[in-house]
């Protein structure tokens, strides 16, 4: 492994604010091993090199001048596709948008840049963020940098992979479906699904105005947990212009010890692998050695088939404003056709893409009474350790829509749509969590699992992140990128 090309945004930082090193130099590695390396994975699929040398410059001379540096001056990153940066484009994937070019920064990419970052270009996403494969026609498909024929996850697969191969040294990625989660847990490295509103998704739209979407969040993707708070610490606060200020409540001073955590490691309805829940045992056994209350399985606020049902209907409901008005007919034709008893994903995906809005209404309200039960849940918990998805990365499965395809469990083949219950874990309830690296499968692939805590808890999560990073594991890279 070079440690040169797995350098943390962290240290990168302290390099370039220090005079050890320029952020040119910097900058120039970065692009050097993406000119030579994205052709094996094609994660970067917009650059702007020469303004980013640019920029870099910039930043050399103003630390020559003795100016104040920003936290992330000179750090080599990229942006998930669809987040506005000025001068590129935001596709989401659709062919039709090649020509589009962002005439200003989202507020989240403004943020990091005011820090110093220095964007290299931006990662690849699936048609319209809607998969977890990140493949459309006019980018072509990303591949997992730990295996070439398997996913690298979606909507944030881009983001992912680029990370895990050394390619960008931090990413910011949104989640709604689990874009942030499922492909750090694929590509093996970390990620963070802050609490519901802390993070601006001002400049993530194909609509300009477009109001916020329900469920869907910002937030950062790193190789260590500190890189997590550092880039958190940068994303946090209100929407452009907002009369307040955020402080997120500080993580506990000792961890783990004494904090009560439960962990999750599988469900009767949506069963998850060997693999998976071995991951989930080790964590539970690491956090008792380093001294904390773990408690196995505990019972959750909602019963499962009810939560993944709930899920569904809002999370439906939000993507619903992506549907063309003249395809809503035929949708509410084809759920209208479903039979009322049938609880699988097609029925409960139809039924929430065309429900009245007083049906939403009713959906919003059991979601309060769940935020309410998972409240009293975190008077018992200090967190809860959870699967991200019931195996590690499946092989591409392009032809097959996504409501059709299944994943091998163990030899038992399940719906792909199981995943949405444990996705929906922190994403119903608008709760912040945290995905780390925890093991690998029995054919090499890394396994990930979350951390979830109530609102406003996401440093606490990270810090637990941070402990097992250094007591347990952490980021380990692909075999193919290790020179």
């Amino acid at each position: 492994m070079s440690a040169a090309r797995y350098r943390s945004a962290s240290e990168l930082a302290a390099g370039v604010a220090s005079g050890a090193v320029s952020a040119l130099e910097r900058v120039d590695e970065h692009i050097a091993r993406i000119e030579r390396d994205d052709t094996r994975i094609n994660a970067v699929i917009v650059r702007r090199f020469e303004a980013a040398r640019s920029e870099a410059r910039a930043i050399d001379a103003a630390r020559a001048r003795g100016e104040t540096l920003g936290p992330l001056a000179g750090v080599p990153m990229t942006v998930k596709e669809c987040f506005d940066l000025a001068g590129t484009p935001s596709t989401f994937g659709h062919p039709d948008r090649a020509d589009h070019r962002a005439s200003r920064d989202a507020a989240t990419v403004a943020r990091l840049r005011r820090a110093g970052a220095v964007i290299l270009g931006k990662t690849n996403v699936p048609k319209d963020l809607a998969d977890w494969q990140s493949f459309n026609a006019l980018y072509g498909t990303t591949l997992n940098p730990w295996d070439a024929a398997r996913s690298a996850g979606g909507s944030s697969g881009g983001s992912a992979a680029a990370l895990a191969s050394g390619m960008s040294a931090l990413e910011i990625g949104s989640d709604i479906g689990g874009s942030i989660r499922v492909p750090a847990h694929f590509c093996g490295v970390y990620g963070h699904k802050p609490t519901f509103g802390i993070v601006s998704t001002e400049g993530h739209s194909m609509i300009a105005e477009a109001p916020a979407a329900d469920l869907n969040v910002a937030g950062p993707l790193a190789r260590t947990s500190a890189d997590l708070a550092l880039a958190l610490g940068v994303l946090a606060g209100g929407e452009p212009g907002a009369p307040w200020q955020l402080t997120l409540p500080l993580a506990p001073a000792s961890v783990p010890r004494g904090l009560r955590i439960g962990v999750i490691t599988g469900d009767t309805t949506f069963a998850v692998d060997q693999a998976t829940r071995a991951a989930a045992l080790g964590a539970a056994e690491a956090l008792r050695a380093g001294g904390a209350t773990v408690t196995l399985d505990p019972a959750l606020p909602m019963a499962s088939q009810d939560y993944y049902e709930l899920y569904i209907a809002v999370l439906r409901g939000s993507t619903s404003a992506r549907v063309p008005l003249e395809g809503l007919a035929a949708l509410r034709d084809q759920a209208q056709a479903t039979d009322p008893a049938d609880r699988g994903y097609d029925a409960l995906r139809l039924r929430g893409l065309t429900q009245s809005h007083r049906e939403w209404h009713e959906r919003d309200l059991e979601r309060t009474r769940l935020r309410a039960r998972w409240a009293d849940f975190f008077r018992q918990y200090d967190a809860v350790i959870a699967p991200i998805t019931p195996t590690c990365a499946f092989p591409h499965t392009h032809s097959t829509p996504k409501h059709e395809q299944r994943l091998d469990i163990d030899g038992v083949m399940r719906p792909i749509s199981d995943s949405y219950f444990w996705i929906g874990l922190p994403t119903l309830p608008l709760l912040p969590s945290t995905a780390i690296p925890a093991g690998t499968s029995t054919s090499g692939m890394p396994i990930g699992l979350q951390i979830i805590g109530p609102d406003f808890s996401d440093l606490r999560g990270i810090a637990i992140a941070g402990w097992l990073e250094h007591a347990w594991r952490g980021f380990a890279p692909p075999p193919a990128f290790r020179d």
